[in-house]
């Protein structure tokens, strides 16, 4: 199995997903929008990871649009297409769904629940119907057509996404390890302002319990998405 991500900036790459992918001796390679790089199009997965940035931010990183292009392409190929939270967007938006600004910020580790339509759903299989999940955003996706709504949270209406049993979208971090949201903190610390939904950094980096946790549910779900494919 060849992983393949596309990544917008330095400091939000694959982490739990790639010790995930050398577990199981999936091949796991990287194209680095922010480096200049060109989509690759050879692969079994697609991951599609977090940034800063907006999908509407075509003026300030003109590879948005090729980057728009290649995931829907792959989606129209049948392949296996993951996005987490920006990447999650970008899915959203390729399907027909537009994104907007969520009604608030939210930062830091709140509960999301999954709706009805997830338990009859094979990816979600093995997830509790509650769970504490790490967040970062400041926009929001509708569901797009044909795609089944997936989790919520009392902050975030819409924070998943299945299509067509194939394609993932999270608007959540169940990839994110002590290590790799330090350095989120480090980079985009300037977009921790109050709020009801926003917790401090230290409050985030003390819960190795909830990062393990969420890690271990990452899996459930990736080994959901290779059985189903198999």
């Amino acid at each position: 199995m060849h992983l393949h991500c596309f990544q917008h900036v330095p400091f939000e790459g694959p982490a739990a997903i790639e010790t995930w992918a050398a577990a199981r001796k999936a091949t796991i390679t990287t194209t680095r929008f922010y480096a200049g790089e060109k989509p690759a199009d050879d692969f079994d997965w697609l991951v599609i990871m977090g940034g800063p940035m907006s999908v509407h931010d075509h003026f300030q990183y003109p590879w948005l649009r090729q980057e728009k292009e290649a995931i829907s392409d792959a989606v129209a190929r049948g392949k296996t297409v993951i996005g987490i939270c920006l990447g999650a967007q970008l899915i959203a938006e390729i399907l027909g769904a537009p994104v907007t600004a969520n009604n608030h910020r939210e930062i830091g580790w709140f509960p999301v629940k999954l709706t009805a339509a997830a338990k009859d759903e094979p990816l979600m299989a093995g997830l509790p119907e509650s769970f504490q999940a790490l967040h970062w955003h400041g926009e929001t996706f509708s569901i797009p057509p044909l795609a089944t709504h997936l989790a919520t949270s009392e902050a975030c209406v819409n924070q998943a996404f299945s299509y067509k049993g194939r394609v993932l979208a999270l608007q959540f971090h169940l990839e994110a390890t002590v290590s790799s949201t330090a350095g989120l903190i480090q980079n985009c610390r300037h977009e921790m302002q109050p709020g009801p939904w926003v917790q401090e950094p230290g409050d985030i980096l003390e819960r190795e319990d909830l990062f393990k946790e969420a890690n271990l549910f990452l899996g459930r779900v990736l080994d959901n998405l290779a059985a189903q494919l198999s």
